[in-house]
């Protein structure tokens, strides 16, 4: 139900983000477990979930720019309640700010390594520094030839008190493509990677590659750490091997708005921007008050699912800035009345994967995508 006065609202299901935490480590029982919470943890809201992955006994939170990590120690978050970890960094980023802030820093080349040690010196702080080698997803992470130089460098940097190397990482490519050719050779790489590191003298605290898809599928692949994202909100990382239900997840965000309008119009009436759909009869349409300015894909103009009541219905037209409409077939719902975008699917409503596949995407950008003027309500929290 949304809060009264709302056109739409994001409910975020605390309750559930626990049950995947728990899923997930029954998955990787050996392994620490990481709550990633970029990207505003995906769409859900980055302080929430990192409280509530908190309370619920993780202990390492996983950002992508210094931003993130900065706002959640700014937010409270203590060093002695969770490691920090951040791993997108550029030239002149604030290196010395996240020293001050307790905040474990990913270096994949040396450049990074020179400003870290240059921010070292000007603070009186050593870093907590976690190398990442780059095994074959050609991103981030220091390739192979130069591995060598870069772990000596870190070494050497350790040996004069700069920094502690506490952790040694890389990525999967396809992880989410079971038998993916890259998954052996990556796995291979790090195995390498981690050989020179440890004979060179690196003692890490954790060693880690798995990602969601990897936390899922590939247990061997899960050393000290598991990172978990997309698979901690209750979306599946591999909707071609199972949905979340078969990893007993279940999905943490549900979209609804309420109609705005509901009006008949005759046959061949033209529906929104370019008139890609006009009616086949005569008809009722329902005005959804969201739009890509809200994150919902252009691309699933003419095929985005809802529910209002018991039925589907589907983007009738072009999703517009704001607004798109639904026919409804000569069905008379009330302006006002809820209109589910996507769910948890447990109630035979849409989900985020189902938007996926109706836009040529993955679960992963539609949830993120949701934008800050759609209000989120958190449910089932354990810190209120």
């Amino acid at each position: 139900m949304l809060a009264e006065g709302l056109r739409a609202e994001a409910t975020i299901d605390l309750a559930a983000l626990r049950g995947n935490l728990a899923a997930l480590r029954e998955r990787a029982p050996r392994a620490a477990l990481m709550a990633v919470v970029k990207a505003d943890a995906y769409g859900h809201g980055a302080l929430p979930c990192a409280l509530e992955a908190l309370a619920a006994g993780v202990r390492w939170l996983g950002t992508a720019t210094p931003e993130e990590a900065l706002a959640l120690r700014a937010a409270g978050i203590a060093p002695e309640q969770a490691r920090i970890l951040c791993w997108l960094w550029t030239p002149g980023g604030p290196f010395a700010r996240a020293l001050r802030a307790e905040v474990d820093i990913s270096v994949s080349g040396q450049w990074a390594l020179d400003e870290l040690l240059d921010a070292v010196r000007a603070t009186g702080i050593p870093a907590r520094v976690h190398l990442k080698a780059d095994t074959g997803l050609g991103r981030g992470g220091c390739q192979p030839r130069d591995w060598p130089d870069l772990v000596d460098a870190a070494l050497r940097a350790q040996a004069a008190g700069l920094l502690e190397v506490v952790g040694l990482w890389s990525h999967f490519a396809a992880a989410d493509e079971p038998g993916h050719p890259s998954i052996v050779a990556q796995q291979d790489a790090f195995a390498a990677a981690l050989a020179y590191a440890e004979q060179a003298g690196v003692r890490p605290e954790v060693r880690h590659l798995a990602n969601s898809p990897a936390t899922l599928l590939l247990p061997d692949a899960h050393y000290d750490l598991v990172r978990t994202g997309l698979a901690m909100y209750g979306l599946s990382p591999v909707p071609e091997v199972g949905g979340p239900a078969d990893f007993g997840l279940r999905p943490v965000m549900a979209l609804g708005a309420r109609l705005a309008l509901v009006k008949g119009v005759p046959g061949g009436h033209g529906v929104s921007y370019g008139h890609h759909y006009h009616t086949p009869g005569e008809t009722t349409l329902g005005l959804v008050p969201l739009g890509y300015a809200d994150g919902l894909p252009r691309h699933a103009s003419g095929a985005g699912p809802v529910q209002i009541g018991s039925k589907w219905y589907t983007a009738a037209g072009r999703i517009a800035m704001d607004q798109f409409v639904v026919d409804l077939g000569g069905d008379t719902p009330e302006a006002g009345d809820e209109v589910l975008v996507f769910g948890n699917g447990e109630q035979g409503e849409p989900t985020a994967e189902d938007w996926a596949r109706a836009s040529g995407t993955i679960a992963y950008e539609i949830v993120t995508r949701i934008g800050g003027r759609v209000p989120r309500r958190y449910v089932g929290g354990l810190n209120g």
